[in-house]
C-alpha cells in the first residue's frame, strides 16, 4: 500500500506562539487542530509542497529556505486507507495578512496551550517533539 507524504510548518510567530489550524467541518477529524499544510504532490519536494500549500490554505507566502525541518511523525498502519508520514517545518512568521482559505480556524497558541488541544495523533506526536526539542 502506497504511504501517503504530508509536509506541515510549526509557523511561530515573534512571542513564541504556534500557529494551528482547525480542521473544518466535512472533513475526517472535524473540529481538530493541527499543523497547517498538505499532501506531497508527483514531482514535488516536501519543502515545495509546503510552500504551495500555505499559499492556498492560508494566503501566505513563504520562502522555501525560511523553512527548517524539524521531525516528522507517521503512522505504522492506514486502518483501511494508505498509511500518512507528516514531516513537520519550523518558519517564523514575518506579520504578512493571512486567513483560513479552506474553512475551519486559524489561532496562535503557547506551546503549554498548543499542548491541551484536541489534536489528530500525529499532530499530538509532532507537538510533542516540536516542544521538547525547544525549537520554539
Amino acid at each position: 500500500m502506497k504511504t501517503v507524504l504530508v509536509s506541515a510548518v510549526a509557523l511561530v510567530d515573534r512571542d513564541g506562539r504556534v500557529l494551528l489550524a482547525q480542521r473544518p467541518e466535512g472533513k475526517s477529524m472535524a473540529g481538530l487542530w493541527e499543523f497547517p499544510g498538505g499532501k506531497v504532490e508527483t514531482g514535488e519536494t516536501p519543502r515545495n509542497a509546503l510552500v504551495r500549500e500555505i499559499e492556498e490554505e492560508l494566503g501566505l507566502v513563504i520562502e522555501p529556505a525560511a523553512c527548517a525541518p524539524v521531525g516528522f511523525a507517521e503512522e505504522t498502519s492506514g486502518e483501511g486507507r494508505p498509511p500518512i508520514v507528516i514531516m513537520l517545518y519550523t518558519s517564523v512568521w514575518d506579520g504578512s495578512g493571512m486567513g483560513a482559505l479552506e474553512g475551519g480556524e486559524i489561532d496562535w497558541f503557547t506551546p503549554e496551550e498548543a499542548e491541551l488541544l484536541a489534536k489528530p495523533p500525529l499532530d499530538v506526536a509532532l507537538a510533542a517533539k516540536l516542544f521538547a526539542k525547544g525549537v520554539i
